[in-house]
């Protein structure tokens, strides 16, 4: 039993809020698609109860999970769930096919919250009953707060998952390494394993991250190589086009709200000049696919317009910047599971002849680890890109 206090106890804490945050992202995204619809103040009661509600069953499934982990074989079973959680992390998503219904009153909206956090959280149990290692303390005072964490910054932590895919990386390492340790500690075993292979409980942790890391990358890569699915295109205004054929001129702009895109943008701007005739501009917004089951609690309408709004959101500077400059452009947003790879079909598709992009200015050991949009659409496509930093 871990004590509180202990330097032991923090760093477990640590885990379970990072395994929260990973594993929650689309929780929150359910709770604010839930309560869309809502008039604002209530939209807040929503939340609230609807998080409260989340956080109380949550808790309560996760101390029954914690008190079946102490029979036997049941954490050997537990370490092989989490490993196949692990390596579904680094997998692609696939887009939701399904319908949800829609939501029009308060009481709906927060039994939506509710059973949706609950069919959703079952990797979240099985992950932080196996990091709590029989701590009621610890694991109460980690979900109490983690949770309300993932839902108030749900927007905030999914831009900055989506922009560093390392976070995603290191949590499913993580989650590997609990599976270790959770296989090593089953009472059936743990004996035997203290007596005669005591390295098992450094080796063993080890390698379940290993494993998960391998495994979940190469399956990925295979995934990458499949027939390219079509673009899903949420917004897409046409605007004026301002040249004719001449697919040279077409220049993309990638945007996704943040500074360094709307450093492109400014860039833009000072290059109008080099250019012959004017160029025909697309601005193009990104939205990250979420999760399947999210179609499960709420209508496709309701998902369609998330997406629609958050792109807008993200586009909005970058096109006041160009408006203000007497710059027409057309705006796109689309849906895709990776940001490159996306930009890049996009462009094939649209026939662009230039993308310009900025990069963060970062070393190319520190791109290689922490992930770069930039590099990986100069990895596929044969467009002509442009830098800015």
């Amino acid at each position: 039993m871990i004590e509180f206090g202990t330097p032991a106890f923090w760093l477990a804490l640590l885990q379970i809020i990072g395994a929260d945050i990973v594993l929650s992202g689309d929780n929150a995204v359910v709770i604010a698609l839930a309560t869309r619809s809502l008039p604002p103040h209530q939209q807040r009661r929503a939340i609230f109860w609807g998080t409260f509600a989340a956080v109380a069953m949550r808790v309560s499934l996760t101390v029954v999970a914690v008190t079946l982990l102490k029979l036997p074989a049941l954490k050997l079973i537990g370490s092989v769930l989490l490993l196949w959680i692990a390596v579904q992390l680094l997998l692609p998503e696939e887009e939701s096919s399904g319908e949800g219904m829609a939501i029009g009153s308060m009481g709906a909206a927060i039994r939506t919250i509710l059973i949706a956090d609950v069919v959703m959280s079952v990797d979240n149990i099985i992950a932080i009953a196996a990091v709590a290692k029989g701590s009621l303390l610890l694991l109460v005072f980690g979900l109490a707060l983690s949770i309300p964490l993932v839902v108030f910054t749900s927007t905030f932590l999914l831009k900055i998952m989506e922009r560093y895919p390392i976070i995603i990386t290191l949590g499913a390492a993580l989650l590997g390494y609990v599976a270790g340790e959770m296989a090593v500690a089953d009472p059936l075993v743990a004996g035997w394993i203290h007596a005669n292979a005591a390295w098992l409980h450094t080796v063993l942790p080890a390698a379940g991250a290993l494993f998960v890391v391998g495994v979940g990358k190469l399956l990925a890569a295979r995934a990458e190589v499949r027939e390219e699915r079509p673009l899903v295109e949420i917004e897409g205004a046409p605007g004026e086009s301002t040249v004719g054929d001449t697919t040279m001129h077409k220049l993309l702009l990638p945007v996704d709200g943040s500074d360094a895109s709307l450093r492109a943008v400014d860039r833009l701007l000072t290059m109008r000049g080099w250019y012959k005739d004017e160029p025909e501009i697309h601005l193009l917004n990104v939205q990250h696919v979420l999760h399947k089951d999210v179609s499960q609690f709420v209508s496709a309408e309701d998902i369609k317009g998330y997406y629609h709004d958050e792109g807008l959101k993200e586009l909005a500077e970058a096109r006041a910047r160009l408006d203000s400059a007497g710059v027409p452009c057309q705006h796109h947003v689309v849906i895709g599971e990776l940001a490159a790879e996306t930009i890049a079909h996009f462009a094939r598709e649209h026939g662009i002849g230039q993308i310009l992009m900025c990069t963060h200015g970062r070393s190319a050991v520190a791109d290689l680890v922490l992930g770069s949009v930039a590099r990986g659409v100069l990895q596929h496509t044969d467009v002509p890109v442009t830098l800015v930093r």
